[in-house]
């Protein structure tokens, strides 16, 4: 049986905080190991324990999120981080994925989708909200217009890249493209090689802050999630 995947959570609001720890226990395939308010108490946790996915604010009163994750980068740490915030401008947004970001929640969202996030993130995926995807690729259409044209995708490798940004498994692809899953993993390949990238969250990241023009125009008409 697959042990459970094993959270941290950082957050300074206390009701907040336990309120989520309760959804969280709840679940049989997730475990809270610690929660706290702050970054050294967290980065104390992290020295102790091993974390999966780390749920963190991005407002934590005088401390930014953000600055947990160059911590994370410099110390080598493996958790992947999923932040989970009232609001984030786009430059911070920016800013939080090229620092590693694996996904960005807001608040507002229903516990289902934050649930969702935690496993699509877990399971080495990406989580970015179809609005938070529009903001970031209308910014930087406005800066990589001369990219345009530059290493093209084909049709396939389009709407396999459409798919991975809406944030759909290759299961998912391949069931509404009519195709196998390996094939959908065969253009994952390509896309991977096209981008100088081995993951998809590094994936979505190139595709977003270099290929906006070019890659991704063609989704202006998407809804996201």
């Amino acid at each position: 049986m697959k042990p459970p995947t094993r959270i941290l959570l950082i957050d300074d609001h206390s009701l907040f905080r336990e309120s989520l720890v309760r959804l969280l226990e709840a679940q049989s395939d997730l475990q809270v190991v610690a929660h706290c308010a702050g970054i050294a108490e967290a980065l104390n946790i992290l020295d102790r324990d091993p974390i999966d996915v780390i749920l963190l604010d991005y407002d934590l009163g005088e401390e930014r999120g953000t600055e947990l994750l160059r911590e994370l980068e410099a110390r080598d740490l493996p958790a992947k981080v999923l932040m989970v915030t009232a609001g984030m401008s786009e430059s911070v947004t920016r800013d939080a994925l090229q620092a590693g970001v694996d996904g960005v929640l807001y608040k507002h969202n229903s516990p289902d989708q934050l649930l969702e996030a935690i496993r699509k993130i877990a399971g080495g995926e990406m989580w970015l909200e179809g609005q938070i995807i529009r903001s970031l690729v209308e910014e930087s259409e406005e800066r990589a217009a001369e990219s345009r044209g530059t290493r093209p995708l084909t049709e396939r490798q389009l709407e396999v890249l459409s798919g991975i940004l809406e944030g759909l498994t290759n299961k998912e692809i391949a069931w509404n493209l009519k195709v196998s899953e390996s094939s959908v993993k065969a253009v994952i390949q390509e896309l991977f090689h096209k981008a100088g990238v081995r993951t998809r969250s590094q994936l979505v990241r190139i595709a977003i802050e270099k290929h906006a023009g070019d890659w991704i125009s063609h989704r202006r008409g998407a809804t996201g999630r």
